[in-house]
């Protein structure tokens, strides 16, 4: 919060923010005065002067760009001195998103996040719940030659996932896991051992690390998300498929984590009901 002052510790304010930014900055007053379109007599004076006079607004701008602060900082209406554009930077980023399981980026991210919550709404089936004979059958035709060595690389950061500090809560819509039993859409000829597989590994990991790891399944008829993970209160990521969209802002993350909660409480069914989800499943695709 700003504090409120008056008009002679306002410009006492823009003095002493000034001086810091001209030096941080390395220019000399000469050149400062040269971008600004004035006197360098005029930046003496707005170096030195203990009046209670502020410049006039194009001057305070002028200032602000040269220095790359921003005008609100110099004038203490901002603690941030950082221009809009660098905040902006900041708290907004684009990754490529290779067609990989763990890259490096993304074990980043849980690494930074390690003992905070991490909410997860997955594009499908989790990649950290999944079987090495799935993750074969869905990234093979993807990676060629190389997959073999992929999904072994990933295999120790998907166990490191697994065991980390942090709890887990991950919502998908229920239809997914519906249509990768029935081998439909996405999952269309996908073999029944594999199927049966994966889901006894889902229901053995979910009991076995709850209440750490909880998932919720919502109906996608009520309630939508877009593929996306927040990393406790740091940032909250997107997937739109070839990048990665990150956001750092407190706001934002708020909204998201949010977003996420509210899956969570419409979930039609529970992490404790998981499990017996994942048996119905199961018994009706080996019949």
């Amino acid at each position: 919060m700003i504090e409120i002052m008056d008009k002679r510790q306002r410009a006492e304010q823009f003095r002493l923010r000034l001086i810091r930014a001209l030096s941080d900055s390395g220019l000399s007053q000469s050149a400062l005065a040269r971008a600004v379109g004035v006197d360098r007599s005029t930046i003496s004076q707005l170096l030195t002067d203990t009046g209670a006079r502020l410049p006039n607004a194009h001057v305070v701008g002028a200032c602000a760009g040269a220095l790359g602060v921003s005008a609100d900082w110099l004038l203490s209406l901002s603690d941030r001195p950082e221009n809009a554009t660098d905040l902006v930077a900041a708290s907004l980023s684009m990754t490529r998103a290779p067609r990989a399981l763990v890259d490096e980026r993304i074990f980043g991210w849980h690494q930074e996040a390690q003992g905070y919550k991490i909410r997860h709404v997955p594009a499908a089936l989790p990649d950290m719940l999944k079987t090495r004979s799935l993750l074969e059958w869905e990234y093979a035709p993807h990676l060629g030659r190389t997959a073999d060595q992929a999904i072994g690389a990933s295999d120790d950061r998907l166990t490191w996932m697994r065991q980390s500090a942090s709890d887990y809560e991950i919502a998908m819509p229920i239809y997914e896991l519906d249509s990768f039993a029935h081998a439909v859409g996405y999952y269309d000829g996908l073999p029944l051992d594999i199927r049966l597989e994966q889901l006894e590994q889902f229901e053995r990991l979910c009991t076995q690390l709850y209440p750490r790891l909880r998932v919720y399944l919502f109906d996608a008829k009520r309630l939508y998300s877009a593929p996306l993970t927040v990393f406790g209160p740091l940032l909250s990521v997107f997937y739109a498929g070839s990048q990665y969209l990150a956001f750092r802002d407190k706001e934002r993350v708020e909204t998201f984590t949010n977003h996420f909660d509210n899956l969570v409480r419409e979930a039609d069914i529970t992490a404790r009901q998981l499990p017996d989800h994942l048996r119905a499943l199961r018994n009706a695709i080996s019949r």
